[in-house]
């Protein structure tokens, strides 16, 4: 999976400076996976890996991750239980050195018992890992860069998608927010809890979906860019056009990115400005 050509240089001071490293620099990977979520951050030798897709990506996951030399992930984050955000996670914990593993509180009630779930638990306790809860206001610090836990605001839900971990990243003066699959419900709490501030680059959540990015939320924020990652073709609509037309009060045509249609999308941030590379046109 080769990322080419840079199609969007983007400065938040519109001075065009591009990325001159000052003051150390982020990467924050969007790697397709079709109809997941899989994000990979970088920062001056640290990382974070946020969701790996389904089963059926963890090959190509993992070589993407080999490509760009990374053998340890300091902190694995599973935002819920989902196989299209955690089936490959297993082989991410069996293929690579891991720090630290993130993932909601889940009542005994709501465990799932499906069978990617299975193995990631043996695969945890084939290496000795534990299980961490992170706790709303808790903050890891990735290199340069601070992420701030938002979510999930409350330990019982009737919808899975409410557990998902909210994180925010914050560098200099730039700032990404990723959200899982909330919706509504977790959006209006992440807005009541007061930790929310107006982002550089959203990560919509549920790929889009009616049920989030709702208008509350997005006002609260006010992205400037959007990434949307969903498959080609997915059966479930996604992006929703409700939604994008919400998030499209906000973020121009020209700053709006798909894995769908652009593939696997980096974001590089040097404090100041933001670039912008995707894998085709």
């Amino acid at each position: 999976m080769l990322i080419v050509g840079i199609f969007a240089d983007n400065d938040n001071n519109n001075n065009n400076t591009g990325l001159n490293n000052s003051g150390g620099s982020v990467e924050v990977h969007y790697i397709d996976v079709r109809q997941g979520d899989c994000i990979f951050i970088e920062s001056e030798g640290q990382n974070m890996l946020i969701d790996c897709g389904e089963s059926s990506e963890s090959d190509e996951v993992t070589a993407y991750l080999q490509e760009h030399n990374i053998s340890r992930i300091n902190y694995l984050v599973g935002t819920h239980a989902h196989s299209d955000h955690m089936g490959g996670m297993s082989a991410i914990v069996d293929n690579f050195e891991i720090d630290n593993f993130y993932m909601p509180y889940i009542s005994d009630d709501k465990m799932p018992t499906t069978k990617y779930f299975e193995k990631l638990l043996m695969s945890l306790d084939a290496k000795g890992l534990e299980i961490t809860n992170p706790e709303v206001g808790d903050k890891i610090n990735i290199g340069d860069a601070e992420i701030l836990v938002v979510a999930p605001n409350d330990k019982k839900y009737s919808n899975t998608n409410n557990y998902s971990i909210g994180l925010i990243l914050t560098h200099g003066d730039n700032s990404f927010i990723f959200t899982g699959d909330a919706e509504t419900m977790a959006e209006k709490e992440m807005i009541d809890n007061g930790l929310l501030k107006d982002i550089n680059v959203y990560k919509a959540g549920h790929h889009g979906s009616s049920t989030s990015s709702s208008e509350e939320f997005l006002d609260v924020i006010k992205p400037e860019y959007a990434v949307i990652m969903c498959g080609t073709g997915n059966s479930y609509g996604h992006p929703n056009d409700d939604a994008l037309q919400r998030i499209g009060k906000y973020v121009s045509p020209e700053n709006l990115y798909r894995t769908d249609l652009y593939g696997s999308i980096v974001v590089q941030s040097d404090g100041s400005s933001i670039k912008f590379t995707t894998e085709r046109q």
